[in-house]
């Protein structure tokens, strides 16, 4: 007994303030911002005590930044939003900062927003999309496409530092078969660069489809995260290149009755779709290699060793909550015996429901 009554009076000692006001981020980086275009911070803040928090005093750095807050009380568990603008009016870094005073602590609690202002400041959305914080690039995803073996071919990702600091680009978790080269090696605000990354077919075991994953990374030692991953696809052919023109008489040759597929959900989760394969060859048609290059797909082949004049259906499965996941085209390879049709790739186009 004694030792709840003595946590109690503990308790009832406690500042009724401490820890009332918690900010998520005290520090907003604006990164590059222009000329005379005013910019805002904003900033998520919360009550967490147990009354009303009241603000009694908010008050900014200097008077080129302006402040929006709550003027009435916040209630007990309660989220809210300030917001510091500065007008941008003079070239070059900036820092500025808004003190806040509260029955929330103790304290004053001092927020910052920080950047720099530039005379011109160019969009670069149109040719670098993707972004990987303040590293823009103009793709998020290498495809080395009908690759023989023994080839090394070669795809570059152009790469753009929008923020204030120089970074070091570096390519993260490369497989054996995949090797990078970043130019320059220090990138510096504002400029632009390319990483050129190399495929080693020769160390690609298996005929078809071969994917993983690699991460891009600003500086070296950087986490990887869904947010700086690229995906990367090999598609290795098998070799006819000694076959002769007699045998080429004899092959089998694969006729689809369709090459990509429109699919409309109609309010479902799924759908499936039917592709008729024909071999009008004069010997057996072979499918090696039946694979998808995303998820959200599901195929059934009736038979994949398809005699000459004979049929079979390929289904696919359309899903769609998982396709509205995905970043890349959603496509179906086969690998066969045909030396005119060594790979197959059938492309699912969703139509808006």
């Amino acid at each position: 007994m004694k030792t709840i009554i003595t946590q109690l009076l503990l308790l009832a000692a406690m500042p009724v303030a401490a820890q009332r006001l918690t900010v998520a981020k005290k520090t907003v980086d604006c990164g590059k911002v222009a000329y005379e275009k005013p910019v805002t911070a904003t900033f998520e803040l919360r009550n967490k005590g147990i009354r009303k928090l009241k603000i009694t005093e908010v008050k900014a750095g200097c008077g080129c930044t302006k402040v929006e807050y709550p003027t009435e009380d916040i209630p007990a568990g309660d989220k809210f939003t300030l917001r510091l603008t500065y007008d941008s009016r003079q070239l070059g870094h900036f820092d500025k900062s808004v003190r806040i005073v509260s029955n929330g602590s103790k304290q004053p609690v001092y927020l910052n927003m920080k950047g720099v202002v530039v005379e011109d400041l160019k969009d670069y959305s149109a040719s670098y999309p993707f972004a990987i914080g303040e590293l823009l690039t103009d793709r998020n995803e290498i495809e080395f496409d009908d690759v023989n073996k023994g080839d090394n071919p070669v795809q570059e990702i152009y790469i753009m530092n929008a923020g204030t600091k120089v970074f070091t680009p570096n390519m993260m978790h490369l497989p054996p078969y995949l090797s990078a080269v970043v130019t320059p090696e220090r990138l510096a605000p504002g400029r632009s660069g390319k990483i050129e990354v190399m495929l080693n077919s020769a160390k690609l075991h298996d005929f078809g489809l071969t994917q993983t994953s690699v991460y891009l990374a600003r500086n070296i030692g950087e986490k990887i995260s869904n947010d700086n991953e690229i995906t990367v696809s090999a598609v290795l052919l098998p070799d006819f290149t000694g076959m002769t023109g007699a045998q080429r008489q004899y092959a089998p040759k694969m006729k689809l009755s369709a090459e990509t597929l429109d699919i409309a959900f109609d309010g479902k989760s799924k759908k499936t779709e039917e592709i008729v394969i024909t071999n009008n060859g004069r010997t057996a048609l072979k499918i090696t290699s039946l694979q998808m290059f995303t998820s959200g797909l599901k195929v059934t082949l009736g038979k994949r060793e398809i005699a000459a004049g004979e049929t079979t259906k390929l289904k696919i499965t359309a899903q769609r909550d998982e396709l509205k996941k995905l970043r890349s085209k959603p496509r179906v390879l086969m690998i066969t015996n045909d030396p005119d049709k060594p790979k197959v790739a059938i492309e699912v186009r969703i139509k808006n429901d």
